[in-house]
């Protein structure tokens, strides 16, 4: 972070090239000449992590468990890569990405989704029985206790395309030694708390793979109403090791998709609920948080924008946009008042939640 405020926030394969490499005495100049950046940097991520810690322990006293987020693939320029371009897929000479990951097109995106990380090698992750990933598992789980596997497909296949594309259309599905992996990881670390986010192009070697190590995939009601009674996310289709929710950060809120929901989908979630016509549903956010704690997943998550009754103003985020995203915040606690309190409450109790 130092180094990175000193070169004007330029990617660090573009840094002098003795500094870009790691050569040892290039960085013992730097950290004698940035001693005091350095120094600094400590200090914040030192006080992040004392005030997180003491967070994750005051909710340990409430019996809460906290659900972290591992993303598959890290930015490029991330002290990740600086400080491990061998195990990701990088150009020799510029040391930029050789291959960019991302998704084919699909729900979201009719010309799929280019996130702009590398893709790793690997190969050479292989040949270190996993070691980087075993410690960022081990790092993760310091202040989390469930791991929830952003993109859990790409350790079975992942989509790489090729530098200097504009979308992710022309890409292919390279095989990832997803099973290899997870027995290293189970080997170091015993029992794995992890949730698996598996949407998306989900083929049976990725259910295999989940199923084989029992971790619990994602039910989301908004995507179930399509008329298909044999469709995976309507409830009466879950098994209990699953998590429910109404709708992930990258959906639109529960209003918000009633509102630009088809005809056809309003009217099949209608008589699901047991109403005549999709007119009668009144408090669309309430139905689905009922029909989340009331399935026999074995956990439910709610967004909190469908407690609060918001509209597509309190979205999460769009995948397919890249601009503006991430900025919603609730804005008091007086929002979270004791109505909405008791009412979920009472649903909890009525459902053994």
């Amino acid at each position: 972070m130092a180094l990175l405020e000193a070169k004007g926030g330029k990617a660090w394969n573009v840094w002098e090239g003795a500094i870009a490499r790691r050569d040892p005495a290039a960085l013992a100049a730097q950290q004698e000449h940035l001693q005091d950046e350095i120094l600094y940097q400590k200090f914040l991520q030192f006080k992040f992590f004392e005030q997180w810690s003491n967070l994750r322990n005051y909710a340990q006293e409430k019996n809460i468990q906290m659900v972290g987020d591992v993303s598959i693939y890290v930015c490029h320029n991330s002290a990740e890569v600086w400080g491990n371009p061998e195990i990701f897929k990088l150009d020799s000479q510029t040391l930029e990405p050789a291959y960019i990951a991302g998704v084919p097109p699909d729900y979201f995106s009719a010309t799929g989704q280019l996130w702009g990380n590398p893709v790793y090698n690997w190969d050479k992750l292989q040949a270190t029985n996993f070691a980087w990933w075993i410690e960022r598992f081990k790092a993760t789980m310091q202040y989390v206790d469930i791991v929830r596997i952003d993109h859990f497909r790409g350790f079975e296949a992942y989509w790489q395309v090729p530098a200097g594309e504009t979308t992710a259309m022309n890409g292919e599905w390279v095989k990832a030694p997803g099973v290899e992996f997870f027995e290293a990881l189970a080997a170091e670390l015993g029992s794995l708390p992890v949730m698996a986010e598996d949407l998306g192009i989900i083929t049976p070697e990725v259910e295999e793979l989940r199923d084989r190590f029992q971790f619990p995939g994602m039910r989301i009601l908004q995507f179930a109403f399509s008329g298909d009674p044999n469709h995976s996310y309507l409830p009466h289709n879950y098994v209990p090791n699953s998590v429910v929710y109404p709708g992930t950060h990258d959906n639109d809120t529960a209003i918000g998709w009633w509102t630009t929901a088809s005809a056809e989908e309003k009217q099949h979630f209608a008589q699901y609920v047991g109403y005549d016509r999709p007119e009668d549903v009144s408090e669309i956010n309430w139905e689905l948080i009922r029909m989340a704690l009331a399935s026999v997943s074995d956990l439910a998550i709610l967004p909190l924008q469908d407690l609060l009754g918001l509209g597509s103003s309190g979205r999460m985020n769009d995948p397919s946009v890249n601009a503006g995203q991430w900025r919603w915040r609730y804005e008091s606690s007086e929002q979270l008042n004791q109505e909405m309190s008791d009412r979920l409450g009472w649903l909890t109790r009525l459902y053994g939640r």
